[in-house]
């Protein structure tokens, strides 16, 4: 019953909430955005949702476009501005994906969405990740968030996806607004301390 009604309906009503309640912050966040990086201020990116079906991840863009003589895109750490690092520090620059909530291709609480050339690289049993929707926390991010190699980080998913309740979803969400507030476990660049899963799984 959780599972299949009440968890989406606390999605919604806090989506609307949340949206009501940071509305000045995300104006002043928008704002500086948009004059730091002259008019770009969103990030989007497909990525896999429940079921594999694919969606838009709405995120604040912390990186710029800058590219090499060759026209490759630079680095992540070289491309990631001041504003940036503050904002995913803050986890800031996650505060769109309540449109994502709103629409309903995220949850607040889920296994994160990843990047769609991952799915190849996943085991069977990792693939149940994508039988609940993506969240914008999770258990993998309360439990060592980018410093969890992907094998436990992984785990954590389907151990989520196994016991999904009000209960777990309730702790999740607490222990996610203890972590921002004392900043834990957050890495600015994730690809600096662990490899992208279809490098380290090749």
């Amino acid at each position: 019953m959780y599972k299949t009604i009440f968890k989406r309906l606390f999605d919604l009503f806090f989506a609307i909430f949340g949206l009501i309640i940071f509305s000045p912050l995300f104006l002043v966040i928008t704002t500086f955005l948009f004059i730091s990086n002259k008019g770009s201020v969103f990030f989007l990116q497909k990525r896999p949702g429940e079921n594999e079906v694919f969606f838009h991840i709405i995120k604040y863009k912390t990186m710029n476009d800058k590219k090499d003589k060759e026209g490759v895109l630079l680095p992540d750490s070289e491309r990631l501005t001041k504003l940036g690092r503050i904002l995913r520090k803050t986890s800031l620059d996650e505060l769109p994906q309540l449109i994502n909530v709103l629409i309903g291709n995220m949850s607040f609480i889920g296994p994160r969405p990843l990047l769609i050339r991952y799915i190849p690289y996943y085991t069977e049993l990792e693939r149940k990740r994508h039988s609940v929707k993506p969240g914008i926390t999770g258990l993998a991010q309360i439990s060592g968030r980018n410093l969890l190699d992907w094998n436990s980080r992984l785990k954590k998913d389907i151990e989520y996806v196994e016991n999904l309740s009000f209960l777990l979803d309730l702790s999740i969400f607490l222990k996610t607004i203890k972590k921002v507030i004392i900043s834990k476990d957050v890495i600015a660049v994730p690809n600096s301390v662990i490899e992208d899963l279809d490098a380290e799984r090749k």
